[in-house]
C-alpha cells in the first residue's frame, strides 16, 4: 500500500510563522517562498487572512502574495476563516483556500467560544464563494488524535467534523495532530474515518512532532496509502500547549524519510536545507530537524 510519490505541502510560511513573536519582514516570507518552490515544493502555504489583531504576524499577508514569483505548477494556498479573509484574499488569485475546525468540542468552546457545529457553519459560504471562483477548499480538522482541554479525542468525534466538513462541499480533508500527542494506531484510526468520506488523493495528514511520534505517524499512514502531507520547514512552529516542544513536523526529516524508503517527492533535499538554513538565520537560531542540522554540519565539515 505504500504510495510510490507522495506530496508534501510546506506550511512554514503561514502556521510556521505565525507562532513567531518577532515580525518576519515580508521580503523574508517571500524569499522563502522562492526557496521551497526552488527546492521542488509543489503545494506551499503562504499565509492567512485573519485580523491582524489576532495575529500581526501575517498582517502583511497581501504584501507577500504579490510578492510571489510564481511558478507553473506551484499550488499557493491561504487560510480564509470567515467571507471577510476570503474577500481580502480574492483579488491575490490563491489557488486553494484552508479553514479548519477542532474534533474536540472542548476544544472549539475554549478558543472560538462556539461548538463545533457553529465554527463548520461559518465556513459554508466560504466554501461555496471558492467554489465560485473555482478556486479549491480545504478543512485542516485540528486536535484530531488528542486535545490539551478534554484529553483524547476519539475517531468517532474525527468523523463527526468529517462528515460535517463534507456536507459544506469541502474538497479535501486533511487531519492534523495538534498538539502532537497521536501515535500511529491512533492516527491510522483517525484516518480510517476520514477515508470513509473522502477518497484517497482528498486526505492528508498534518503531524506535530511534540512527543517525537511524527515521522512514526506519517510512516504508519503511508501503509494506508496516504501520499498527502503537511510539513513545515526547518520545523517551524512551536506547540502552544506543550512549552518549549517542537510543533511542526520537519519538512527535512519527512523528506529524509521518504528518500530512504524510495518514495517520488520531486524535492531536492540540499536545496530544501537551504531554505532551512535561509530562514533560521533570519530567526536567529538552527533548524529544529535533525536532518537538516546533520547536513549543514556535513557540508562544514567538507569546507
Amino acid at each position: 500500500m505504500i504510495p510510490h510519490q507522495v506530496t508534501l505541502v510546506d506550511v512554514g510560511p503561514r502556521d510556521g510563522l505565525q507562532n513567531e513573536k518577532q515580525q518576519v519582514d515580508a521580503a523574508h516570507k517571500v524569499e522563502l517562498i522562492h526557496l521551497l518552490q526552488a527546492a521542488g515544493l509543489r503545494e506551499i502555504e503562504v499565509t492567512s487572512f485573519v485580523s491582524p489583531k489576532w495575529v500581526p504576524q501575517m498582517s502583511d499577508n497581501a504584501q507577500v502574495m504579490a510578492g510571489i514569483a510564481r511558478r507553473v505548477g506551484v499550488r499557493y494556498s491561504v487560510l480564509t476563516p470567515n467571507m471577510q479573509g476570503f474577500e481580502a484574499a480574492l483579488p491575490l488569485k490563491p489557488d486553494e483556500i484552508v479553514v479548519f475546525g477542532a474534533a474536540s468540542e472542548a476544544f472549539s468552546q475554549r478558543n472560538i467560544n462556539c461548538s463545533i457545529e457553529q465554527s463548520v457553519e461559518r465556513f459554508r459560504p466560504v466554501v461555496a464563494a471558492a467554489h465560485a471562483h473555482g478556486i479549491k477548499a480545504r478543512a485542516a480538522i485540528s486536535c484530531a488524535l488528542g486535545c490539551p482541554y478534554q484529553g483524547e479525542v476519539s475517531p468517532d468525534e474525527v468523523e463527526r467534523v468529517v462528515v460535517l466538513m463534507k456536507a459544506i462541499g469541502v474538497d479535501h480533508c486533511g487531519v492534523a495532530d495538534t498538539i502532537g500527542v497521536g501515535t500511529p494506531k491512533r492516527a491510522q484510526a483517525a484516518m480510517e474515518r476520514a477515508l470513509k468520506h473522502y477518497p484517497l488523493a482528498e486526505v492528508s495528514g498534518h503531524f506535530h512532532d511534540t512527543y517525537g511520534q511524527a515521522l512514526a505517524n506519517i510512516y504508519a499512514c503511508l501503509e494506508m496509502g496516504l501520499s498527502h502531507f503537511d510539513a513545515s520547514i526547518a520545523g517551524l512552529g512551536g506547540c502552544p500547549y506543550a512549552k518549549g516542544a517542537t510543533g511542526n513536523v520537519a519538512t527535512e526529516d519527512v523528506l529524509f524519510m521518504l528518500n530512504g524508503l524510495g518514495i517520488e517527492t520531486g524535492i531536492d533535499i540540499e536545496r530544501l536545507v537551504d531554505a532551512a538554513a535561509f530562514i533560521s538565520e533570519v530567526l536567529g537560531r538552527k533548524p529544529v530537524s535533525r536532518s537538516g542540522n546533520a547536513l549543514l554540519a556535513k557540508r562544514g565539515a567538507a569546507t
